[in-house]
């Protein structure tokens, strides 16, 4: 019978024998008192009715039910799912890990022939062996069995193949013991199943197999129930089996639920009405904005909404009421918004917390940041600050091998308050569990990896709507992530919102395809009634109807287009070009790049002289400082600002916010009168700033155009009289005559030499007439550019062209085969209907550092901490606030020593991870025990590996030499 009445469990007598001594967790792993295997699993389950309750999302819930035969069955079968993922602890393996609990268990009657280490059965693998010969002595079908028993084998993360799990030789003796197990195991079964409410094993039995998506999801949800029921603060171990039952454990589940703080998203959201645009916003929604709302609600099937609109256009309000019109539609309970870098995730927090204040005040603060410079976000710092434990006090997840494992290097993980969101959530793996989430496109695609883990992302964005920014941004190698994880998205029916302003034809074909792909749970999915969009900004939908591929398409005009009056036009984009030395030797290249920084400086004093703001692109940092320099001494300190990546994260952050204030669309009237902005690719895409000018090195048209996009961005802005005409100053290049421009080997090395040719065309096309219409042509411009035709250059160009156009192919299929291994599912398996086998060929690990180099096809750069040596001992902050003799760092602190994080260069990161270690004063603390200290002398200067750095308050870390072929430093002019 159900233990319905909360009652204590009734056990036979002989099982009770049995089950009172197998052990789940020893006395010093749970709160001094050993806990009966018995009691976990019940815990589990206790945990996964709240889980059900009070985080699943409907459309979760009414995939299992359908999966489990009705409405209603869906939430016992995933509470046995739960229940039963430690069922491998009841064997001699496990059991034999602590000498006293063995002792007992011997002592009962369970013995065995032969000592066996854990990690020759380790309890998940042996689990999912006892659950094959379990089920299917109960009845149930091979289908049901081959999908129901990797959830327990994997659920430390790692998905066996079943041959890993075969019985042969001595496998079989380590693992069954003696006949007395098997009597065990059965009544472990039995018991928890009874407590669940069902009659028999055999009555469990689901009624439909559900999609590999959803079983990955379930996975995850398995290891989330597990590592909260695992928790000893709030589990504190039980040892007498008679005091067990479902009420003490759904007492202890509720207990833990509160004091974590846990909770979803917003529930079931109710469809909003005709209005919602303007109630959220407070204003009426723009042409193309109607047109996304109009695509959301046409939608018949969760599926794929792909919006191309022109930089400023408004794309992220759009997408955020099409986020609540697909959520309210299909069942979502949250949000994740996928931006392409750190930089850009912070505004966009800033900009989901405000949306989210609109539906409900309470969802504000459960908005997730995750970067890994998120805590240098004030209002992200503030929020977690209400919510967190002293410092050092971190959440205990369970490895394979049934032990505590401390792996939260991020946040405290037990405890909050009212109103903040649960740092229970911010623990390694768990941050996409979060109800709503904003981060970098990498925690996607994360999610597209074969990592440990991977089953918790997976949970974290099923049930969610995906939002996904900048799409464009990923090139050959990251798509192949990209495309991956919309396969395991498409299958799990996830909508997907993404946004782009200049997504290529080609682009666009290959997500669509790979989203289709996964729902329809196939390797290639028929395209066939495949209409592209004639128009811009347009909306492409795509879903499947459980048949076939089906597709929406609608285009609206530019809200710019649309404001303006029938004998109206937009002005042109005017373009020109700066040519400048980009061939020679080092010395003559030297002296070129300062004239070229000279040059840039008169042209910004001449445009400038009335005043105005000027952002300038380039393509490098090096660039970027060597430029900076040069305005430094031409312009007043407070009219010239850098911004780059090898700031300190402190500087970055600061000087970020400082770009935003003064040039972004709040600046309204009190922007600077004379100011240039001099930056990286970091301006150039989810960069809400307005420039009068622009002067950027040529990068592939797409990129260009989102820098462009940054030129006369908002309207109202009152400009000086010489730049009320948008102009764009080109440099990074030098026209030829009679041949192919010369191009700057640093943007050769970043984007290709292909694409930058046929941009060089249009550009000094451009030039030469009458500029670009933006945002017109910008899908043409994209499509012209990344074609197969060869109209697009010069004749003279055209033998230069074919041969980057074949190392650009090449180079292509080489970084494809790069990424396949690294993908989640391999070559030929898309097919597969469950879970087995999925880590068989391995599994990436070792941070998420590693994996953002593994996703963005790099090295994984070293992020350093600055500190200064003091003369007689001791080190500094480079503010210089005293450390002590080792190192340590007071609480009060310790945002300033973090802040002093600087990521190096590639080639000075090979170094640094053999040269740099953390000061003797970190080990052991949670934030810094793992943070190499780049420690600097009395004059800001390093040397690493042959590089001579100094960090320069203004500059950033520079790079003053580096090591020629010999390895000797080298200094540089």
């Amino acid at each position: 019978m159900p233990d319905e009445s909360g009652g204590l469990l009734a056990i036979r007598g002989d099982h009770a024998a049995l089950l009172g001594v197998l052990w789940g967790k020893s006395a010093g792993k749970a709160g001094g008192r050993v806990n009966l295997l018995l009691s976990h699993l019940l815990d589990t389950a206790a945990v996964a009715e709240l889980i059900w309750d009070r985080f699943l999302a409907p459309s979760t819930r009414r995939t299992l039910d359908e999966s489990a035969g009705g409405e209603t069955r869906g939430k016992r079968l995933f509470c046995w799912l739960c229940a039963v993922h430690d069922v491998g602890k009841a064997t001699p393996p496990f059991q034999q890990m602590d000498r006293a609990g063995s002792l007992a268990v011997r002592a009962a009657g369970l013995g065995w022939r032969k000592e066996a280490g854990p990690r020759q059965w380790r309890h998940d693998r042996a689990g999912g062996r006892v659950l094959i010969d379990r089920l299917r002595a109960s009845g149930w079908r091979d289908e049901h069995v081959d999908w129901v028993w990797p959830l327990v084998a994997g659920h430390h993360g790692l998905f066996p193949s079943a041959g890993s799990l075969a019985l042969r030789g001595s496998k079989r003796t380590l693992l069954n013991g003696d006949a007395q197990w098997e009597v065990a195991q059965r009544a472990l079964l039995e018991v928890v199943t009874a407590a669940l409410g069902y009659g028999s094993v055999d009555e469990v039995e689901p009624l439909r197999v559900p999609s590999r998506a959803t079983q990955l999801q379930v996975s995850g949800l398995i290891v989330m129930a597990d590592w909260i029921a695992s928790d000893e603060r709030h589990f504190v171990g039980i040892d007498d089996v008679a005091s067990l039952g479902m009420k003490v454990s759904r007492e202890r589940a509720a207990r833990a639920w509160e004091e974590l703080g846990l909770r979803g998203g917003w529930g079931r959201l109710p469809p909003p009405g005709e209005d919602v645009f303007r109630e959220r916003f407070d204003e009426q929604p723009r042409p193309s904005q109607a047109m996304v709302l109009r695509a959301a609600r046409a939608m018949p099937e969760p599926g794929l909404l792909i919006v191309e609109a022109p930089m400023g256009e408004g794309k992220t309000k759009a997408a955020f009421i099409a986020a609540e019109v697909l959520a309210a539609r299909f069942g979502a309970d949250g949000v994740f918004m996928g931006m392409p870098t750190q930089a850009t995730c912070d505004p966009m927090f800033d900009r989901m917390r405000d949306w989210l204040r609109g539906i409900d005040p309470e969802l504000v603060s459960q908005v997730a940041l995750l970067h890994g410079k998120s805590r240098f976000n004030p209002e992200w710092k503030a929020q977690i600050d209400a919510g967190a434990e002293p410092r050092g006090r971190r959440f205990a997840s369970v490895d394979e091998f049934g032990l505590d494992c401390c792996d939260d290097p991020y946040l405290d993980g037990g405890g909050t308050v009212a109103q903040a969101l649960a740092g229970w959530f911010l623990g390694r793996h768990r941050g996409l569990l979060a109800p709503f989430v904003v981060g970098t496109i990498d925690q996607l695609l994360f999610a597209a990896t074969r990592t440990k883990h991977v089953m918790l992302r997976m949970a974290g964005l099923a049930g969610k709507v995906v939002v996904l920014d900048e799409v464009h941004a990923a090139d050959v190698y990251m798509s192949q992530f990209l495309q991956e994880a919309l396969r395991w998205l498409g299958q799990a029916r996830v909508p997907v919102v993404m946004l782009s302003a200049t997504l290529a034809p080609a682009q666009r074909h290959a997500l669509v395809g790979a989203y289709l792909a996964g729902a329809a749970s196939r390797t290639e999915c028929d395209l066939s009634g495949w209409v592209e969009p004639r128009g811009y900004p347009c909306a492409t939908s795509a879903w499947w109807d459980g048949e076939r591929a089906r597709f929406g398409v609608d285009a609206a005009p530019a809200w710019r287009e649309a404001a303006l009056r029938a004998d109206e036009s937009l002005p042109a984009v005017r373009l020109e070009v700066l040519p400048e030395t980009v061939i020679g030797n080092d010395d003559a290249l030297e002296d070129a790049r300062r004239r070229a920084d000279e040059e840039v400086a008169d042209l910004l004093a001449e445009r400038l002289a009335e005043g105005g703001c000027a952002l300038v692109i380039r393509n490098t940092i090096a660039r970027a400082q060597s430029l900076a320099e040069v305005l430094y001494e031409r312009f007043a300190r407070d009219e010239v600002d850098l911004l780059h990546g090898r700031l300190t994260v402190r500087a970055r952050a600061d000087r970020t916010r400082a770009a935003l204030n003064a040039l972004g669309a709040s600046a309204g009237r009190v922007r600077p009168a004379r100011w240039v902005l001099v930056a990286t690719q970091l301006a150039e895409q989810s960069f809400d700033v307005d420039a009068d000018l622009l002067i950027t090195d040529l990068a592939p048209v797409d990129l260009l155009l989102q820098r462009i996009g940054r030129l006369h961005r908002h309207a109202g802005t009152a400009r000086p009289r010489g730049l009320r005409e948008p102009r764009v100053v080109m440099t990074g290049f030098a026209p030829a005559d009679g041949g192919p421009p010369d191009l700057l080997g640093a943007s050769e090395g970043i984007y290709g030499r292909w694409p930058l040719l046929r941009t060089a065309a249009l550009v000094l096309d451009a030039a030469a007439h009458d500029g670009w219409r933006v945002p017109a042509q910008v899908p043409e411009l994209v499509g012209r550019v990344y074609s197969e035709t060869h109209d697009v250059v010069p004749a003279a160009w055209r033998s230069a062209e074919d041969e980057a156009r074949l190392r650009w192919a090449d180079k292509g299929r080489e970084r494809i085969e790069d990424a396949e291994q690294y993908l989640l599912t391999r070559t030929g398996e898309h097919g597969n209907t469950t879970l087995e086998g999925l880590h068989f060929a391995g599994a990436l690990d070792g941070g998420e550092r590693r994996l953002r180099a593994v996703v963005r096809d790099g090295r994984p750069g070293v992020e350093a901490v600055l500190v200064v040596r003091e003369p007689g001992g001791g080190y500094r902050t480079p503010a210089g606030r005293a450390l002590s003799v080792n190192g340590d760092v007071a609480e009060a602190l310790l945002d300033e020593v973090l802040g002093g994080t600087v990521r190096l260069s590639a080639g000075q990161s090979r170094a640094a991870q053999e040269e740099l270690e953390p000061l003797p004063g970190w080990r052991g603390d949670p934030w810094l025990q793992y943070s190499p200290a780049l420690v600097l002398d009395a004059e800001g200067r390093a040397e690493v590996g042959g590089y001579i750095l100094r960090y320069d308050a203004v500059l950033g870390l520079v790079e003053e030499s580096s090591p020629d072929f010999a390895g000797r430093p080298e200094r540089r002019r």
